[in-house]
């Protein structure tokens, strides 16, 4: 049996004069550029443009930060938002809300697939948006072990044997909690796995939108009862019988769920019709 696990990490990787890098940074990177590995081999596998990738990974890049950052501060610091626009953009990046990732993510995605003329191509937002689920659930395991690296988004505390005491965070008492963020990351892996595998089984066949439908209702719901093992992420939040990252959930699921059914409504419909036929 564990006796906790005393987290005495440093955020720190290394550093060279005033440039330093930071294990969360590392593994953000490498979140996309394995990501984008993924997606090459899946462009080749479906006889899609290899090239295109890299168009795609400059949408993923820029949504993906200015929906996070924009969502941090809509949802959690609207004030900040209202006096100086510009930390939106600008460095450090000291809050990312997933739940503004994934609406740039999807806003990025449909620009993408009309760019791309998705008629012609192939390349439509479901076909884009199914696929990319895959590496987007493996980024998401990469920056949540990098936020456990940081020591950041810690859980409430508990008496389980695996939890951990965060030695580097001085905001709160160095007492066994919840490893919240190890919790996700590792819920973010299997999900990959499981995408990974229904995309590898089925291809071009693969009904559009479920992958995305399947992704949504995972992360989310999960997202919404980890909630309850992690401390809020802003004062107004103790307040609330909800905090914001489980009502923002609620949409998102709800969301997954329609994207899952239509996309097996439409595939019963065409296999009638090529019944009928």
């Amino acid at each position: 049996m564990l006796q906790y696990v005393i987290w005495d990490v440093d955020p720190e990787l290394f550093h060279i004069g005033s440039f330093s890098v930071r294990w969360y940074g590392l593994l953000f990177a490498l979140g996309f550029l394995i990501g984008m590995q993924i997606m090459t081999y899946i462009f080749k596998k479906e006889n899609k443009p290899v090239t295109d990738t890299d168009t795609l990974l400059i949408y993923m890049v820029v949504s993906t930060i200015l929906g996070a950052r924009l969502g941090h501060f809509l949802f959690y610091e609207p004030e900040i938002l209202l006096k100086n626009p510009l930390e939106v953009i600008l460095p450090p990046y000291r809050g990312l809300a997933s739940h503004g990732a994934a609406v740039g993510i999807l806003t990025g995605l449909w620009l993408y697939s009309r760019r791309k003329n998705s008629q012609a191509t192939g390349q439509t937002f479901f076909w884009v948006t199914d696929r990319i689920a895959i590496t987007v659930a493996l980024a998401g395991a990469c920056i949540r072990f990098g936020n456990l690296m940081n020591s950041e988004i810690v859980g409430r505390p508990t008496d389980v044997p695996w939890a951990f005491i965060f030695m580097n965070n001085a905001e709160y008492e160095k007492i066994p909690r919840h490893p919240a963020q190890l919790y996700e990351s590792i819920s973010c892996l299997i999900l990959f796995f499981i995408l990974l595998w229904f995309w590898n089984r089925n291809k071009e066949r693969t009904p559009r939108g479920s992958l995305l439908g399947i992704f949504l209702i995972w992360v989310f719901t999960l997202r919404f009862f980890y909630e309850y093992l992690k401390e809020n992420q802003v004062a107004f939040e103790n307040n609330m019988a909800l905090n914001m990252g489980q009502i923002l959930s609620i949409p998102v699921v709800l969301l997954g769920v329609y994207f899952l059914f239509r996309s097996y409504q439409q595939k019963t419909t065409h296999r009638d019709t090529v019944s009928v036929k």
